[in-house]
């Protein structure tokens, strides 16, 4: 089967479960996923349920699709997502952002644990993503162009447009929560970066790096979706602190930010919607 019947098939699967066709979707990513036990009235579907929808390995990454309401809005949260890292290829990362797509998501939240390389960002930031490089190698679109998702060539100058942007100020300061900016890198992974790669990074103009969101964004933006990104700062990277980079960092910042990012999210989303 094609990517294409893949998807079609999941769609029916999930539409026979749920009856809402939210218009804001959510990626939670490590150690952030608890966002998604906020949902009310809230179907959950395993992926392992979903035709064609890979499974995470990671740890972090629960492996959830689940659609209820919030704060008046209907949303749909992938609750953990898939990595190139874990064997994937780039297109079946995607898979589940553009099944959410297909089910009636417009603007899409992605969510990530970084590694802080601007020295201003301390561990528990919260960054507004402005915009991205892709060192993955690869690019989810790669291969025959499906043309019922979108065209050929998706312009990318406006990858997390302005407006959202301005909306996520707006009620980070409404809320009280900090809310930085920066330019997110993205690489394969599983192995954390080198000191050298992280002065390389800077010099490139990176101030945030991590191993997802985005082909994820490449997909959404082929598919018409409006993109906002925002990372957690949960370490700073190789060669700017004195503390190994572990995994168990990451999910402990995750744990340790969980209220002030949940507070942000549940605010933005109104104003999204």
């Amino acid at each position: 089967m094609t990517q294409w019947d893949l998807l079609r098939e999941a769609l029916r699967v999930v539409e026979a479960r749920v009856p809402q066709r939210p218009r804001i979707g959510i990626v939670l990513g490590s150690g952030l996923g608890g966002f998604a036990g906020r949902l009310r009235n809230a179907v959950r579907i395993r992926y392992s349920e979903i035709p064609g929808f890979p499974e995470p390995s990671a740890e972090g990454h629960a492996g959830d699709l689940v659609i209820g309401e919030i704060s008046g809005v209907d949303v749909a949260c992938l609750a953990g997502r898939v990595h190139q890292y874990e064997g994937y290829s780039a297109e079946e990362v995607v898979f589940g952002v553009r099944l959410l797509r297909l089910l009636g998501v417009a603007t899409l939240v992605l969510t990530n644990a970084a590694g802080g390389i601007k020295p201003d960002y301390e561990r528990g930031q919260l960054v507004l993503i402005t915009d991205h490089i892709n060192f993955q190698g690869t690019n989810p679109l790669i291969g025959p162009n499906l043309s019922q998702l979108g065209a050929r060539f998706p312009d990318m100058t406006e990858a997390y447009p302005a407006l959202l942007r301005q909306i996520a100020r707006e009620v980070a300061v409404s809320v009280g929560v900090s809310l930085a900016e920066g330019v997110y890198m993205a690489l394969l992974g599983p192995s954390f970066e080198t000191p050298a790669e992280i002065r390389a990074f800077r010099t490139l103009g990176a101030d945030l790096v991590g191993m997802s969101t985005v082909p994820e964004v490449i997909a959404a933006n082929h598919m018409g979706m409006a993109c906002l990104g925002i990372s957690c700062v949960t370490n700073m990277a190789a060669g700017l602190s004195d503390e190994k980079l572990t995994h168990e960092e990451v999910l402990e910042t995750g744990r340790m930010v969980q209220s002030k990012f949940e507070t942000l999210l549940e605010a933005l989303l109104p104003r999204l919607a």
